[in-house]
């Protein structure tokens, strides 16, 4: 594998598993960034369509593609792999998904250089089609411009950032490589381990930057909200994300401070319902006292009962869903959980696009 730059600024790494439709996208967006100091080290992850084929005759034309190829599929597993053999000064994430504007790595890496960080991180949109029609909404997600010039700056902010939905997935980020490295981070062989691996790169991160400008596109397909589903795990994967954000905030010393512990509440509350929902899905094949059960157990843990008691709800919905958890009325909470199952209730999905892919 010969490539024209030695030592690119930033190597971009790209898990790629059965998106022929796709990838093609993806690659050519960092094709035609404005900066081209870079490598993408691109893993066809298992593909049993044309995924593989596509992305050689990519890298046929251009050095600065690397192909590796996996046959077993695992996201987490393809990203090590391209870590393993990455030289950049940075590392970029980015899903064979998805596509980036032209001066997103520009952008990212003036910012970068120009503050000595170890974190930038930019705005998104999320880019959804929705049914077999293909009908598009897009929406931004980002955070006012800021340069956070000490620990402190940055963990009393983070919140803030959490709260847009920027630090929960590695994509959409410029990450310094000698970081990684220096912490040995790897992500773990699960699914979604994309946050444990965001949550350990910040857990003692110094200096952290922040850009308005969206720079990339999520793209997210749903089959409609009566297509969601049961996921028999998701209350337990659940439980698991809220442990380790409230262990960061912890170590950071800042599980008293309000701000912070009513968005790390808000969160756990808004995925319960998702869970509630989850269950009440007709999709699920738990018995009637099984569902039940289930659901009593999560409104019933001192877990939910703290979150619904610090939490300020954002919507209508929200306030009016909490009222029977707070109570521990399971009757009530599963006849609201059936009702947002049945409109698709967007407060109270079972599986945020965002945490889909993280």
């Amino acid at each position: 594998m010969i490539h024209s730059i030695d030592k690119p600024r930033v190597s971009v790494v790209m898990p790629a598993h059965n998106v022929d439709a796709y990838v093609t996208r993806a690659v050519e967006s960092l094709q035609r960034q404005t900066m081209e100091d870079f490598e993408l080290l691109v893993v066809d992850d298992g593909s049993t369509d044309h995924t593989g084929d596509i992305l050689d005759r990519l890298a046929d034309r251009d050095l600065r593609i690397d192909v590796f190829h996996r046959v077993e599929p695992g996201t987490s597993a393809a990203r090590n792999l391209a870590l393993d053999h990455a030289r950049g000064e940075y590392v970029m994430f980015m899903d064979a998904h998805d596509w980036a504007e032209p001066h997103m790595l520009a952008g990212l890496v003036s910012l970068s250089d120009a503050n000595r960080l170890e974190l930038a991180v930019s705005g998104f949109y999320i880019d959804t089609y929705v049914g077999d029609r293909g009908d598009y909404r897009a929406e931004v997600r980002a955070c006012p411009d800021a340069v956070y010039d000490t620990q402190a700056d940055f963990r009393a902010a983070a919140w803030q950032i959490f709260e847009a939905n920027q630090l929960y997935q590695p994509w959409g980020k410029l990450f310094l490589r000698s970081r990684i490295e220096g912490l040995g981070l790897r992500f773990a062989p699960a699914p979604r381990a994309g946050f444990p691996f965001v949550l350990d790169f910040i857990r003692d991160v110094e200096r952290v930057g922040v850009l308005s400008h969206p720079y990339y596109h999520f793209t997210y397909r749903s089959g409609g909200a009566k297509a969601a589903g049961w996921y028999p795990d998701l209350y337990e994967r659940r439980e698991e994300e809220h442990g380790l954000l409230l262990d960061l905030y912890r170590h950071w010393g800042l599980d008293g401070d309000p701000a912070s512990m009513e968005m790390v509440q808000r969160r756990y509350i808004e995925r319960l319902l998702g869970c509630i929902r989850n269950v009440c899905d007709p999709a699920c094949d738990l018995s009637d006292a099984e569902k039940r059960a289930r659901v009593q157990t999560m409104i019933s843990s001192d877990r939910a009962q703290l979150a619904a008691q610090v939490a300020r709800p954002r919507s209508r919905m929200m306030a009016i869903m909490l009222s029977p958890i707070r109570s521990k009325n399971v009757t009530m909470t599963m006849a609201e959980g059936r009702f947002i199952s049945y409109v698709g209730q967007r407060d109270a999905q079972e599986l945020t696009p965002l945490e889909a892919r993280c």
